[in-house]
């Protein structure tokens, strides 16, 4: 921490795990088991981890950039056939800043949220966007199932525990698109106030110009250095569903690069009329008490942009303060 009690930054870190999801996918009996050990530990370690050998075409996911940048590149007249409404609205355009409540400082970004599953939903422009895109997220998701799957494991339930107890069939995807300028488009201060996600895990994917850093142990890190992988952070129904044995990751995005960033980010979540709280597998009385309030995910959803439009911590609605 510095003086002022603030988390300082560092470069990019390499010690963060890395979990091989072909081992998990198709190793052996003993591979899946030390797979799902680790990632057990990156969760409750770290809140987050590398993804290797994802299976995801890594020509799939340049398209997908490309066809983000081709949005992004349009006019902003175009733009305001997209523009942001409630938060559930099934696509969102905007274009703006947002405070940094650690720095007070504000920062710049556009976005573009699509709400995929369990229905899918994007923009007509750019030509082939919704094609790439549909592939894209289909394959994202698989990934992000199969995921859950070892994280149930890593908590001592049956693999599909989670997806059954959190309707998983019918959950809540959301393909968020971040995009940071150029110093030639835009010379001023770049980046994402730090927060965590609502959902279960997030997969992020960026376009080689570095901005992600994690709060690990009091102090920001820098995130990347591993080709073709995805980065994957542990998310608010996750810690609430645990019980608080896996932690919501806190991470922002700061970009100093004169380039454009642009960021993939795949939230993937329960059912938004799942009512989430911890496990009943993990309360049990004083050894282990309830300490998250169940909540209807949608209604989270609502709470979270209220609370951090009002500077505060969505758990301060839900955490139990034992």
């Amino acid at each position: 921490m510095s003086s002022n009690g603030e988390p300082t930054s560092f470069e990019v870190q390499t010690s963060i795990p890395i979990i091989d999801y072909s081992l998990l996918t198709s190793g052996t009996t003993n591979e899946r088991s030390k797979v799902v050990q680790d990632i057990g530990k990156a969760c409750e370690d770290w809140g987050c981890f590398m993804l290797v050998n994802h299976g995801v075409p890594e020509t799939l996911i340049q398209e997908m950039m490309d066809i983000s940048d081709e949005f992004s590149n349009m006019a902003n007249e175009e733009k305001l056939e997209f523009e942001a409404h409630g938060v559930l609205d099934p696509i969102r355009c905007s274009t703006g800043f947002n405070l940094d409540n650690w720095n007070k400082d504000t920062l710049w970004r556009e976005y573009l949220r699509l709400i995929v599953h369990p229905d899918f939903n994007c923009p007509h422009k750019p030509l082939r966007f919704c094609e790439v895109a549909f592939d894209y997220v289909k394959r994202t998701r698989a990934v992000a199932l199969e995921l859950v799957k070892g994280v149930s494991e890593s908590l001592g339930f049956e693999a599909s525990y989670m997806n059954h107890e959190l309707n998983l069939d019918a959950g809540f995807q959301l393909l968020a698109i971040n995009y940071y300028p150029s110093f030639l488009e835009f010379d001023i201060s770049r980046g994402l106030m730090p927060h965590s996600d609502h959902g279960l895990l997030t997969l992020l994917n960026e376009n080689g110009v570095p901005g992600l850093e994690v709060l690990h142990d009091g102090k920001w890190v820098g995130m990347g250095g591993v080709p073709n992988a995805f980065f994957i952070l542990s998310a608010d129904q996750l810690e609430i569903f645990s019980n608080g044995k896996y932690k919501s990751k806190l991470h922002r995005s700061v970009v100093k690069d004169a380039r454009k960033r642009i960021t993939l980010v795949n939230l993937n979540g329960p059912s938004l009329d799942t009512i989430v709280g911890p496990s009943s597998r993990l309360v049990d009385g004083e050894n282990r008490p309830l300490r998250y309030l169940p909540m209807k995910y949608s209604e989270y959803l609502k709470c979270q942009v209220r609370l951090i439009t009002a500077r505060k911590n969505p758990f301060d609605e839900i955490r139990i303060h034992i």
